[in-house]
């Protein structure tokens, strides 16, 4: 059955697709982009250039452009399994290739795989704006005040900054945003066998896709790969500059989070803790673009066949960011946060799920078992459990060991 832009096969030439969702899609290229590379860009790209300094420039890049095509690839398989059954939800693909228990297992991983990634951003805010906050005071030591503390700060910003923006019913209204906390990145970037934690983590943009893909403006499958495709080019040339920048400049005393790098170098200089302000001005906008999958996958877990409601859209965002505080007040290292997820969930966000998934939903008919497209999908779902292990082994070796050999970053 040749591929069409149609969400259903058989739709008849000159007559409309059926829309998947409860309103016309109204975001435009752009946005769409902008939202997806926001989703992609993370905190992770403070530790590259650690992972650079493991790997070396060459064998980095050629990682680095191996899993940006490899994430590509996972998407066109997320977004074929779509277009085939006329679905757009994550969970709902699941459901469809393994019933409830697929279902209950893309919605768990897809959870915490972004709780994970909240807790990291927010981790930095704690971290760093008590460092701002006291450069911009001009004191070289924390005094102890509240104010300086960052228990309260990632408080402060959760209610004033990120409590709002998840209050936004679609995704796409976050365009505007997350376009400003690329541009953060860009500041930061312009400034200045252990890495698959890290690199593997470093693309994981899939609980977005299909919700971006949903509220695309003139969806079609093609458009949607577009965004993805200059999406993941333009984080890959991002990231690529940031670590060599990075690299070239501490060589081998560079640290697992580059900030901590160059606060050494002079704490109170104006470019750094500008640069410093808009990492966390980034981060912090992020948060709320990684809070829409979770809040969509536990509404298609709890509540399958609820309308939508601003009592449960509001309580599931106030839960989450309590549940992701706690986390970043009372987990010590940045390092356990980013290590295990980016070993667990990542390899199954980018590789094992779309690929069985794929398998499962795609006809036989269409496309036989034996044919290359899932010969292919097979090899990849492998792949993904391969990296799982090791990414597994690497961590747990560390933690036996006491040494910090799998990096800080996503």
């Amino acid at each position: 059955m040749a591929e069409r832009d149609e969400f259903l096969p058989g739709t008849r030439p000159g007559i409309k697709a059926p829309q998947f969702t409860d309103f016309e899609g109204k975001t435009s290229f752009g946005m769409s982009i902008f939202n997806l590379s926001n989703a992609i860009m993370g905190s992770g790209i403070l530790g590259l250039a650690y992972a650079m300094s493991n790997t070396g420039i060459i064998l980095f890049l050629i990682l680095l452009l191996f899993i940006a095509i490899l994430s590509a690839y996972s998407i066109h398989l997320l977004l074929r399994s779509a277009g085939v059954v006329g679905i757009r939800a994550y969970e709902q693909l699941g459901h469809r290739a393994f019933g409830q228990p697929g279902k209950v297992l893309a919605g768990s991983i897809i959870t915490m795989h972004n709780i994970g990634a909240m807790s990291s951003y927010l981790f930095i805010v704690k971290s760093e704006l008590p460092l701002v906050m006291q450069a911009f005071l001009g004191l070289t030591e924390n005094t102890g005040e509240w104010y300086l503390d960052g228990r309260y700060l990632i408080i402060i910003v959760s209610v004033i900054i990120i409590f709002p923006l998840s209050l936004m019913r679609h995704l796409g209204y976050l365009g505007y945003t997350s376009g400003f906390s690329l541009s953060c990145m860009v500041f930061f970037l312009i400034s200045t066998a252990y890495t698959i934690p890290i690199l593997a983590f470093a693309f994981v943009c899939h609980p977005e896709v299909l919700p971006i893909y949903t509220e695309l403006q003139d969806a079609t499958k093609k458009r949607m790969q577009t965004v993805a495709n200059i999406s993941i080019l333009a984080m890959f040339v991002m990231y690529g500059l940031t670590a060599i920048f990075g690299y070239l400049t501490f060589f081998g005393g560079v640290e697992s989070e580059l900030l901590h790098t160059y606060i050494k170098v002079d704490p109170l200089d104006t470019l750094i803790l500008c640069v410093r302000m808009a990492v966390l001005v980034a981060v912090t906008l992020t948060v709320p673009v990684v809070l829409f999958p979770i809040r969509r996958a536990l509404l298609q877990l709890l509540f399958p066949e609820k309308p939508f409601h601003w009592a449960r859209h509001i309580t599931i965002a106030v839960c989450l960011l309590i549940i992701v505080n706690l986390l970043v007040i009372f987990v010590p290292t940045i390092r356990d946060i980013f290590g295990i997820i980016g070993a667990t969930s990542a390899p199954s966000l980018i590789f094992i799920l779309p690929g069985i998934f794929y398998i499962r939903i795609v006809p036989e008919e269409t496309e036989p078992l034996k044919s290359k497209p899932k010969i292919m999908a097979s090899c990849f779902a492998v792949l993904g459990f391969i990296f799982m292990v090791m990414s597994t082994s690497f961590i747990i070796i560390d933690w036996v060991s006491g040494e910090s050999r799998s990096g800080g970053g996503h």
